[in-house]
């Protein structure tokens, strides 16, 4: 993970060096040669994505730094949202890295306290999801809509039992496919709520600074230069559903005409190309 951009680019090189300082251990060689368990655990991967993804930002530098200029606006999917922050100057980049690692830790032990996961579903609409998830919802458990990716992906995550029995039941609601994810817990649930004092706690120890091009939210679809504001989204953003079709329609609307995705993988042009066929699309490092 990262391992190109840190052999073949200085610049990304420093940052790897100094996320190794900046957290007190080698994440760079957790990057690189796992093992797999290591670098999937929370604490290890949001640290190692927005590390990766920075990295990514100084391959664009050197090799099209235009792009980098002519950029006014930025977004990032759930943890993808702090690389958007630091790109935009409202975080640093060691502020930005210490947050996310205090997130996943925080996130991790939420996830150990109630067993907890993620699945896909496919196919289907917000409403039918709803319909779905109140048919799976086991007694007492959660299960409702954690990401509102594209027009058929939908997200939804509670509790084990819950999460499969809608795994279960998906056919019969005419879903396409449903596919567990391979994730720690319930992101961006109730169940999450456990990490949410730890990241007020957190935000409150760092320096927020109006964004230097809009940052638009996970939690709302907006853009918030208010610090106070900002730190709000960020923790609200750990238990509220991502509203990330919506945030690109906004974008969509607002006449953006090239989306840059940053880092390894077309997750997000997939996600783009499902809500317009015709927006232009491309991908740091290619």
């Amino acid at each position: 993970m990262g391992k190109q951009l840190f052999d073949e680019l200085p610049a990304a090189r420093a940052l790897f060096e100094q996320a190794n300082d900046i957290l007190g251990y080698d994440l760079a060689r957790i990057c690189f040669e796992g093992p797999p368990e290591t670098l999937d655990a929370t604490e290890h991967s949001q640290p190692a994505l927005l590390l990766t993804s920075m990295a990514a930002l100084e391959w664009l530098k050197q090799n099209d730094a235009e792009q980098i200029d002519a950029c006014n606006v930025a977004a990032g999917l759930s943890l993808g949202e702090y690389t958007a922050m630091v790109f935009a100057g409202t975080l640093s980049f060691e502020d930005g890295l210490r947050l996310v690692r205090e997130r996943g830790l925080a996130m991790q032990a939420a996830a150990d306290a109630q067993p907890s996961g993620m699945v896909s579903i496919l196919g289907l609409d917000a409403d039918q999801v709803a319909k779905l998830c109140d048919a799976a919802r086991q007694p007492g458990e959660v299960l409702q809509i954690a990401n509102y990716l594209c027009p058929g992906n939908i997200v939804v995550s509670g509790h084990v039992a819950s999460c499969e029995k809608a795994t279960e039941l998906a056919e019969q609601f005419d879903a396409m496919r449903a596919i567990p994810l391979a994730v720690a817990g319930a992101f961006h649930t109730e169940i999450m709520e456990p990490a949410e004092q730890r990241l007020t706690e957190a935000l409150a120890a760092v320096e927020i600074s109006p964004p230097r091009i809009p940052v638009v939210s996970n939690v709302d679809a907006e853009a918030h230069n208010d610090s106070d504001a900002i730190r709000q989204v960020l923790v609200h953003q750990v238990c509220s559903p991502v509203q990330w079709h919506e945030s690109m329609n906004r974008l969509l609307e607002q006449g953006t005409g090239h989306f840059v995705e940053v880092g390894t993988g077309r997750v997000l042009r997939g996600l783009m190309k499902r809500i317009n066929r015709k927006a232009k699309c491309t991908g740091v490092p290619e």
